[in-house]
């Protein structure tokens, strides 16, 4: 069963997201604040990250620059508010696998994080 972090300091987003991945058939972990998120995806063994840009402790964009320097392995799914262009290139070009704006369609965050699972295993 694919483990998932959720890194997103809205409680009632962070269970939707909950609900729908492990409805797919995930284990959904959910931490509310950048730096607890770096901590559990550097230490923990996920196979992706869902990661909100604007966190509290430290954001979801120098989570996703660490990551790309301790965990370049591990897949990063941007699920943000920031719709700017500017945004979603700099979030790219950090290592993010893929990004989507709020609000979004659950289902179709379902499906691209099954996407990421897939292509990581080679299929």
């Amino acid at each position: 069963m694919p483990r998932i972090l959720v890194a997103d300091d809205d409680d009632l987003l962070g269970e939707l997201v909950r609900f729908k991945l492990e409805a797919a058939g995930h284990d959904v972990t959910i931490l509310g604040d950048g730096a607890a998120a770096l901590d559990a995806a550097c230490s923990g063994d996920f196979d992706l990250v869902v990661l909100d840009a604007m966190m509290p402790v430290m954001s979801g964009s120098d989570v996703l620059r660490s990551l790309a320097d301790e965990r370049p392995d591990l897949p990063v799914l941007m699920l943000t508010s920031r719709k700017a262009q500017a945004d979603v290139l700099a979030a790219l070009k950090a290592g993010a696998r893929d990004y989507l704006t709020k609000p979004f369609i659950p289902d179709e965050l379902v499906a691209r994080v099954g996407t990421i699972l897939k292509s990581g295993r080679g299929d």
